[in-house]
């Protein structure tokens, strides 16, 4: 069994294992029970209702933070002409096309979102194997795979986020940092399950969300009642 340190046995008094908290009192225990001298972020793990081995059950996408994530996302857009200085004006950090390719090919990935315009993607699809390893490899579903790329590249630097069914039936987001007020952190969790509410599959059966549950990176988690959500 891993070992832990006397603050994070302190904080876990903070919180009972066994019971469930309302959102907003659920991530206030979360605040208190951080220790860590950084600025923690505040993940929440759904656990839901859905056959992740089935294609009909896949449940992924995205929704913007009403207060952000806390986290500055360095955005790299795959563009050329007028949509290169588009992107460049909507604030992306690199953008380019043939010249980006080749820094990737050669090892260079210091950015977090991939946004590419269609016509793009026949060149930036060479790079599956670099960028879908790491979970960067643009996408229509996720909305980075647009011509619209100034608003993609503003949606993203407010605080959206993408989400993903994992193989054990769960999806696990980022929806702040410590540091928010503990009414910016629900607003946050809310719109999460929101936008998880709407993606359900057609081919759920029975109860969709079935567990959740907020934690810090280094604090123990609270598990929330879901039925608040449902």
């Amino acid at each position: 069994m891993a070992k832990h340190g006397k603050k994070y046995l302190e904080a876990v008094k903070l919180i009972d294992s066994e019971a469930t908290y309302e959102p907003l009192e659920a991530v206030e225990l979360v605040k208190k029970a951080a220790t860590a001298k950084f600025d923690e972020t505040v993940e929440a793990a759904v656990r839901l209702g859905v056959d992740p081995r089935k294609q009909d059950q896949a449940v992924r996408g995205v929704v913007v933070m009403p207060h952000g994530t806390g986290k500055t996302q360095r955005v790299l857009v795959f563009a050329k002409g007028d949509k290169a200085k588009e992107a460049e004006a909507a604030g992306a950090d690199f953008v380019g096309d043939q010249d980006m390719i080749n820094k990737i090919q050669q090892g260079w990935f210091e950015f977090d979102v991939c946004v590419a315009t269609p016509d793009m993607m026949s060149e930036v699809g060479k790079l599956g194997r670099l960028l879908g390893g790491k979970g960067l490899m643009p996408n229509p579903k996720a909305g980075t795979v647009t011509f619209d790329v100034a608003k993609a590249v503003q949606e993203i630097k407010a605080g959206k986020i993408e989400y993903r069914l994992d193989r054990a039936g769960q999806i696990h987001a980022p929806i702040g940092k410590v540091s928010f007020t503990a009414e910016q952190l629900d607003e946050n969790l809310k719109a999460l399950i929101d936008a998880l509410n709407r993606a359900k599959p057609a081919a759920a059966k029975g109860v969709y969300l079935k567990n959740i549950a907020v934690s810090s990176t280094m604090g123990p988690s609270a598990r929330v009642n879901a039925a608040t959500y449902r």
